[in-house]
């Protein structure tokens, strides 16, 4: 019995393990730069248009074009990365002095409104008179955060050649993506059509529309919370504005709930110090101006492309972020929502093929 022959199992589980072993052995080489990597593909994916654009008006130059890009991106993120931490140290000192102040003032009292709610306004004055009774241990609890935060800060300006080592690798894996990205997705192209056929058309369309979509989606709409967050803060007179924007950008990632665990205690803790018309307003502005853009803006930038539902954002979101740390807050949705896009594809086109044959 010929075990090679044209029809054989054989003639094509064995190159299967061979390219198996291949993919194995190649994570192995790479898992220490997968994360750096990942990244890399996210920003070239998310700046692909703008690239497109520069690429044109050089004259389809792509040393240059990527070299020029690569240097942009490079340089946002240096300014932004050693720029905020610098000036959240800064914002960190005085955000705790604040603190640590009202903390000696009091006793502290509800304002009469929210004390005449029946059951909660007693339940709420009875936690903050126990919150606020050991001051001094309160107190020593906020230092010990403060210093831990500002520890935190200044082993990210220490480790600088750690972190210059991170951003060279991204740079440099960006420059390629960029100047080399047509090729590698044309391969890719070829190579799926081995797999998925002639309709893997539709399942790369799918992919790419769900993709910029989650995004562009977290990536915008976060942002914005993040930048309208930080001016209602500003304009309430709350101490660290810019610390507090840049928590509630981060936290609002994930949809929903994110933003809203940073202006709510503001606007309440401003509330309980007697400062009721600001606390009222960061609670408006709040969830008139900055939910806003997370209910409404947030979904039709991505179910108006990819058909995403909350559900999918918000699960992604979680447990990427439990699964690949940071990264995961873009490969979390990414993922599922690249699945969901590949499932609809195969039952639309499982739809289409019985009228064809009919």
């Amino acid at each position: 019995m010929n075990y090679f022959a044209a029809n054989s199992p054989l003639r094509y589980l064995i190159p299967g393990i061979l390219l198996a072993g291949l993919l194995l052995l190649g994570y192995w080489v790479l898992s220490e730069f997968l994360l750096s990597l990942t990244w890399a593909f996210i920003i070239a994916y998310a700046t692909w248009p703008a690239y497109r654009r520069l690429r044109t008006s050089l004259k389809d130059n792509g040393n240059l074009s990527a070299s020029i890009m690569t240097g942009i991106i490079a340089m946002i993120i240096i300014l932004a990365v050693f720029g905020l931490a610098t000036l959240l140290q800064e914002e960190i000192k005085i955000a705790y002095q604040a603190l640590a102040f009202n903390l000696l003032q009091g006793p502290y009292e509800l304002p009469e409104p929210i004390k005449r709610i029946p059951w909660l306004g007693n339940y709420l004055q009875d936690w903050l008179d126990r919150l606020i009774s050991d001051r001094a241990s309160l107190t020593a609890q906020i230092t010990d955060l403060a210093r831990q935060s500002l520890g935190y800060l200044g082993k990210i300006m220490g480790g600088l050649g750690y972190y210059i080592m991170k951003i060279g690798i991204v740079t440099v894996t960006l420059f390629f993506c960029f100047r080399d990205g047509e090729d590698v997705m044309e391969q890719l192209h070829k190579g799926l059509v081995q797999f998925l056929g002639k309709h893997q058309d539709i399942y790369l369309h799918a992919i790419a529309n769900t993709t910029s979509a989650v995004v562009y989606g977290l990536v915008l709409t976060a942002l914005s919370q993040g930048l309208l967050a930080g001016l209602g803060f500003y304009i309430a007179d709350v101490q660290a504005p810019a610390l507090f924007g840049a928590i509630t950008a981060l936290l609002a990632l994930v949809p929903m709930v994110g933003a809203a665990l940073v202006w709510i205690p503001i606007g309440t803790t401003l509330i309980f110090i007697d400062r009721v018309s600001d606390g009222i307003g960061v609670l408006l502005w709040g969830s008139l101006v900055v939910s806003t853009i997370d209910n409404v803006v947030r979904p039709i930038i991505i179910s108006g492309a990819g058909r995403v539902p909350f559900l999918v954002v918000f699960f992604g979101v979680l447990g990427g972020l439990a699964s690949f740390g940071a990264v995961g807050l873009f490969l979390g949705p990414i993922i599922l929502a690249v699945l969901l896009a590949v499932w609809r594809a195969w039952l639309e086109q499982q739809s289409e093929e019985p009228n064809i044959n009919s």
